[in-house]
C-alpha cells in the first residue's frame, strides 16, 4: 500500500479554508489571524504533513542550501557544533556546505567574497575576523546570517556560550583551592570570546583582592603547541604564577604537557583549568578541570534561528547566550577528587 503524501490541500480542506490561507499561515505572514494559524499548524501535525522543500523552492527561489563558515572541523567543539546544525538542517531537508578559514581573516573574507549567494539561502558563521565588513555587504544584499560561538558586534542574530562568566568560576575555582598566583593563555585580543573570558579572569582577580599582573596574560594562537609555549614564557618571569585559567583545553593541556616537562606537579603544586570539556580531558593525567561548553546545542540553536530568518524576512534579531558548567577534575586540586 502506497503512502499518501498530505498536502496543504488537504489541509484546506479538513477546515474548509482556501489553500492560499493555509500556505500563508504555514509561512507564518503577518495577514493572517493567530487564531487561524494555530488551526493550521495544529492540523498540519495531525495529519503528519511534511513540507515539499523542492517545490517550495522551486516556487519561491530557494535552494535549500546552507553555507557554514568556521575555523576548524578537527577539534571537538567545532565537530559537535556542526553534528547539532545537520541535525536540524536534515530535518527540514537543507544540504549543508562546510567552508574553513584555519582561523585566517584573510581567508574568511576571501570566502566569503567569493560565495555564489544565489546557490545559499542563509550562512552560519563561525568568524575570526576583526574587521566585519565583508559579512555586512553580505547581508546587506538580503542574505540570512547567524552567528555562532564567535560573534561580533553587527546586527544580526548570534548564539554563545556564557564566557564571561564561565571564565569567572574558573578563576574563583583556582583561588577557592588556594592558587594566588593565577595567569591567563588566551587567543588573540581582537575576538570577543577572548575578551569576554579575560574579563571573567580579571574580575574574579579583582573580586577576590588579587593583584593582576599583565606580564601574565598572555595572547597568542588556541592551539595545544602555542599553550606550551606560553608556559615556558611565563615560567621564565622572575615572579611565576602557580596555575594557571586556559582559553580552551588544547591550550591547557598544552601546558600541562610542559609543566611534566619541567617535573611541576600539576593539581597539588601548579592548578591548570581549561574551556570547552574536550573528550581527551578524562584521558589525560591528571584529568583537567574545565567549563563546558554546549557545543550540539549551540549548532542546533543556530541553525533553528537561520530557518526562521530564512522562511520569515525582516525577522527580529535574536541573541541566545547558553550557560557554562564548571566540571572539576584533578588538574585543579590540591587533594585528591573522592568520588
Amino acid at each position: 500500500m502506497l503512502h499518501q503524501t498530505i498536502t496543504i490541500k488537504d489541509i484546506a480542506r479538513e477546515l474548509n479554508i482556501s489553500v492560499s490561507t493555509v500556505s500563508r499561515a504555514l509561512r507564518d505572514t503577518f495577514d493572517v489571524s493567530l487564531e487561524t494559524k494555530q488551526l493550521v499548524l495544529e492540523k498540519a501535525k495531525e495529519l503528519n504533513y511534511k513540507p515539499n522543500f523542492n517545490a517550495r523552492g522551486l516556487s519561491q527561489g530557494k535552494t535549500n542550501n546552507i553555507g557554514i563558515i568556521l575555523p576548524f572541523i578537527t577539534n571537538y567543539y567545532f565537530s559537535t557544533v556542526i553534528t547539532g546544525i545537520q541535525k536540524i538542517a536534515y530535518d527540514f531537508n537543507y544540504n549543508i556546505i562546510l567552508y574553513l578559514t584555519n582561523d585566517s581573516e584573510e581567508r574568511e573574507k576571501l570566502i566569503m567574497s567569493n560565495l555564489t549567494l544565489s546557490g545559499l539561502d542563509g550562512i552560519l558563521i563561525s568568524t575570526c575576523a576583526s574587521n566585519y565588513d565583508h559579512v555586512h555587504e553580505v547581508i546587506g544584499k538580503g542574505i540570512p546570517v547567524v552567528f555562532f560561538d564567535r560573534t561580533n558586534p553587527l546586527e544580526a542574530s548570534k548564539v554563545r556560550q556564557d564566557d564571561y562568566n564561565g571564565a569567572f568560576e574558573a578563576t574563583s575555582h583556582l583561588i577557592s583551592q588556594g592558587f594566588s598566583e593565577i595567569a591567563h593563555i588566551t587567543g588573540p585580543q581582537d575576538q570577543i570570546f577572548t575578551q569576554n573570558r579575560l574579563n571573567g579572569y580579571l574580575n574574579a582577580l579583582e573580586h577576590y583582592g588579587i593583584p593582576i599582573r599583565s606580564e601574565w596574560i598572555v595572547h597568542t594562537g588556541f592551539s595545544q603547541e602555542c599553550g606550551s609555549t606560553d608556559l615556558q614564557s611565563l615560567m621564565s618571569h622572575c615572579k611565576k604564577p602557580d596555575a594557571i585559567f586556559a582559553v580552551n583545553d588544547r591550550k591547557a593541556i598544552g601546558a600541562m604537557v610542559q609543566l611534566k616537562k619541567e617535573n611541576i606537579r600539576i593539581g597539588q603544586d601548579f592548578g591548570v583549568v581549561g574551556f570547552t570539556n574536550d573528550p581527551i580531558c578524562t584521558l589525560i593525567t591528571p584529568t583537567l578541570t574545565t567549563v563546558s561548553e554546549s557545543a550540539f546545542e549551540i549548532g542546533r540553536i543556530a541553525c533553528e534561528l537561520l530557518l526562521k530568518h530564512i522562511q520569515k524576512v525582516n525577522l527580529p534579531s535574536k541573541e541566545v547566550i547558553l550557560p557554562g558548567e564548571l566540571i572539576i577534575r584533578e588538574s585543579s586540586m590540591r587533594t585528591t577528587l573522592v568520588d
